[in-house]
């Protein structure tokens, strides 16, 4: 691993940046991310779900979390949960009851019930051109922007990049740079990192549980796997 201003960055197989997403993630996990607060929290889960896993491909996989996560942020509309023809609707419901005030001469209510029906469209057509705008980002990313550039993660937390070098064959190489946003947070995690590589002989890749499989063969529900999933053997 070589470490610099950019970040850690890694050369190696698939199961090198895999570990190497991997060891990061507990550093952030013994730095005690996951009691900082809501937004320090909701920025780890969204980098622990985009790091590449054993079980994923580079132009499947991370090709469509990069894509989903490089999407337009939802709108006000979205992130209260209405749909865009709900917003419509109360635009209509909105501009009736200040029709209804107007003759019955209350003419601040009328303006009242009117802002709220034009507040209602515009969060409608937000709505809406967010959508069509994420439908046509999305097959950009994944069919144009991937193919000449690295995939890549950012927020305020993590930023990384990870590119393959060289096409096909058993030997595939990738390159994998993560950069931890706070340099306080990023000196610890540098520390924890040199931590893992002096007391760790071998650091256990995680592989994904099939545990449908083996409920439906067993009859039984498999066990709930603990929240830190990472293994290693130390010297």
């Amino acid at each position: 691993m070589e470490e610099s201003i950019s970040g850690f960055k890694i050369d190696g197989a698939w199961d090198d940046v895999v570990e190497h997403g991997e060891r990061i993630t507990q550093a952030l996990r013994d730095e005690d991310i996951e009691h900082a607060d809501d937004e320090v929290r909701s920025a780890f889960s969204e980098w622990d779900e985009w790091r590449t896993k054993a079980h994923e491909q580079l132009n499947t996989d991370v090709n469509e979390k990069t894509a989903e996560q490089a999407s337009v942020a939802e709108g006000k509309g979205e992130k209260a949960g209405k749909a865009a023809s709900d917003d419509v609707k109360k635009a209509g419901e909105k501009l009736s009851e200040s029709y209804k005030r107007m003759e019955n001469g209350d003419d601040e209510g009328a303006v009242e019930n009117w802002q709220d029906s034009i507040g209602y469209v515009t969060r409608a057509a937000d709505s809406v051109g967010r959508k069509a705008i994420r439908t046509v980002e999305n097959t950009v990313y994944q069919n144009v922007m991937t193919q000449l550039s690295p995939y890549y993660f950012d927020n305020e937390l993590v930023s990384a990049n990870i590119k393959q070098q060289g096409r096909g064959g058993d030997d595939e190489q990738f390159v994998f740079e993560v950069n931890i946003n706070d340099d306080e947070l990023k000196s610890a995690v540098s520390k924890r990192l040199g931590e893992y590589e002096d007391t760790i002989d071998r650091w256990h890749v995680t592989t994904e549980k099939e545990t449908d499989i083996a409920e439906a063969a067993e009859g039984v529900e498999a066990p709930e796997p603990a929240s830190d999933d990472t293994q290693s053997t130390t010297n």
